[in-house]
């Protein structure tokens, strides 16, 4: 029983954008959202309805034992509160952004002839910080880039003017090489320098058109002035920055400026990609992992996520790129959900950035912790073939004939995900005559079935058919007739194209090639039939070997199943003398056998 009157406190809540807190009998803060309509969504929390369906939200509601809020103007207002609110306190039960990983970024250093610099540590000095980027390996590239085309000093000398003045530095090898103009004995003038700090500035923005522009300018200029040597220099520039262009640019540069965010969801954790586009280059990129507390949808997720991402690196871009409607009203925003052209492009190479992102987090998190693999499988396996409970117990069936003789039928048994070999079953087909496929598989799944419900044993979650329509109609009518049609899930898998199909269901369900669940369904089928094909190869062999034996005056069907069962083989019973055969057989049959040998 609720000791919370929550009804008294919506009494004071009004109907107006802002951000509400729930906090806990110790007044701890545990929880921090955002609403268009504060009363609205605050009331939603105590539903009964909701309060059934969801157990997360049911134990947060059963925590709360006081509510603030604050109203805001408007809901972007309040989504921008809500997310600076969250990494200050970090309630309990809000979705917590994890980036285990520092990103390199360059740094533009705040100072008299700016250094150029990388760093994982971002100082708040006045210094301009342009980044992240995903690796440290991109990040030498551009660095490599910018001193082969612009002549920087490295020292970390205080180069004032006074301290120029007064001649209290000397040049070093730097200059010597040419790396360096020499600002420290004034051989270089402050406007100059910052003229290069602004080129370089446009370019890690992405506005490398303009830079090639204003070279093509001064190229043009020094030839005209007969400057040859100049010209080049400039030329080499030029070509250096329109190679880095060409490798840069990912979309059509009139492509100005947008921010393009995807996402990748589990169970309890999800995967944000941000990029940011400048004149069609990406000048920032990012992926972050976000752990689920409520059962938070993709869109409060990436909600979080774009708001989270534009504080971090002050975006001012007025369009997102985003795979879906975001429900944010904001005059100053354009959400756009492309469907094709250079923006969707840009979405795609996004999500496959955070498809990779994902598929390298969950397979280090499976090493460590197998069973989280095993926990995912299955889930994917309960949601792509619409069951009711997780298939921890999968059974296959598969038969096995040789032109209508030897019927056979094998069962094998995942247990997890994995292949459970001390339960595989086969059936020697006792009721069919003929090669009547249908007819086995209805005998095989009534016998298996019977037989657990006798013994008490566990039914299994799902039952796999390795046939089409026939067959698995087949497996229904016994499931039907012990009565537990509706205590397990049913389907056939049809070889040619991989179908799968569901009892009363005209259409088959097509899987995706690539889909874990269909290499586990797969798995299943082959193993069924390899285990299958092995005990129908011994069947039919022993078949041979029994007709063979038959041939022999006075042995019938019985001695000759009787002598393979204690020979093993016709070449043992060929060697094997009187005595050992008078085990077996009576004194007739085994003179038989010796003289049927003896001529043969």
């Amino acid at each position: 029983m609720m000791l919370f009157d929550y009804k008294a406190a919506l009494k004071n809540i009004p109907h107006k954008p802002g951000v509400y807190q729930y906090y806990d009998e110790d007044n701890e803060l545990i929880y921090i959202g955002k609403a268009k309509d504060l009363k609205n969504r605050v009331s939603s929390y105590f539903n009964k309805d909701n309060y059934k369906v969801n157990a997360k939200t049911r134990v947060l509601v059963s925590k709360i034992r006081n509510i603030t809020f604050t109203i805001v103007d408007s809901e972007v207002d309040a989504w921008l509160l809500e997310n600076s609110l969250i990494k200050k306190h970090q309630p309990r039960y809000n979705v917590m952004l994890k980036d285990d990983k520092t990103y390199p970024w360059i740094v533009i250093k705040n100072e008299k002839f700016p250094r150029i610099q990388w760093t994982r540590r971002i100082v708040k000095d006045g210094s301009k910080y342009l980044g992240p980027y995903p690796s440290v390996g991109m990040m030498h590239s551009i660095l490599g880039l910018i001193k082969e085309t612009y002549q920087l000093r490295t020292c970390s000398l205080p180069l004032t003017q006074p301290n120029i003045a007064a001649g209290k530095f000397r040049v070093c090898l730097e200059y010597q090489i040419g790396n360096c103009k020499g600002p420290c004995e004034g051989l270089q003038n402050e406007a100059d320098y910052n003229q290069s700090i602004d080129e370089i500035k446009d370019i890690l923005n992405g506005k490398i058109s303009g830079v090639l522009r204003n070279l093509k300018e001064q190229i043009l200029d020094a030839s005209s002035q007969l400057n040859f040597e100049l010209a080049h220099r400039l030329q080499k520039k030029y070509e250096l920055l329109e190679k880095y262009q060409s490798k840069s640019t990912v979309v059509n540069s009139s492509i100005t400026e947008v921010d393009v965010f995807s996402i990748a969801s589990e169970e309890k954790i999800a995967f944000v990609n941000y990029l940011k586009v400048m004149h069609g280059t990406i000048i920032q990129t990012q992926t972050i992992e976000m752990k689920k507390k409520l059962d938070e949808t993709d869109e409060e997720l990436l909600s979080l996520a774009i708001s989270e991402f534009r504080s971090r690196y002050q975006s001012k871009s007025k369009e997102i790129v985003v795979p879906f409607e975001i429900d944010i009203d904001d005059d100053k925003l354009t959400f756009t959900v492309p469907k094709q052209g250079e923006k969707k492009k840009l979405l795609d190479l996004s999500m496959k950035n955070v498809l990779f992102f994902k598929k390298d987090k969950i397979e280090q998190y499976e090493k460590l912790n197998p069973d989280l693999r095993t926990e995912r499988l299955l889930t994917q396996m309960q949601k792509d073939l619409r069951l009711k409970e997780l298939p921890k117990h999968i059974e296959c069936f598969d038969n096995s004939n040789f032109q209508g003789k030897y019927p056979v039928s094998a069962i094998v048994v995942f247990k997890d995900a994995k292949p459970s070999k001390k339960d595989y079953r086969h059936f020697n087909v006792k009721t069919v005559e003929g090669p009547n496929d249908f007819a086995t598989m209805e005998e095989a799944v009534f016998r298996r079935y019977k037989r657990l419900l006798e013994e008490g044993e566990s039914l299994p979650q799902l039952v796999i058919i390795d046939g089409g329509k026939g067959q698995l109609s087949s497996a229904v009518k016994s499931l039907k007739a012990l009565g537990i049609m509706d205590k397990l899930a049913v389907i056939g898998i049809a070889k040619r194209l991989e179908e799968l199909y569901y009892p009363g269901d005209q259409y088959p369900l097509y899987l995706d090639k690539k889909s874990e669940t269909l290499r586990i369904i797969q798995h299943l089928r082959d193993e069924a039939h390899r285990f299958g094909i092995t005990f129908h190869r011994k069947k039919r062999d022993q078949g041979t070997l029994q007709t063979e034996l038959e041939l022999i005056d006075g042995i019938g069907k019985t001695s000759a199943e009787k002598l393979l069962k204690r020979f093993k083989s016709v070449k043992k019973i060929k060697e094997a003398q009187e005595q050992e055969l008078l085990e077996v057989v009576n004194l007739k049959q085994a003179k038989a056998i010796l003289e049927f040998f003896s001529k043969n």
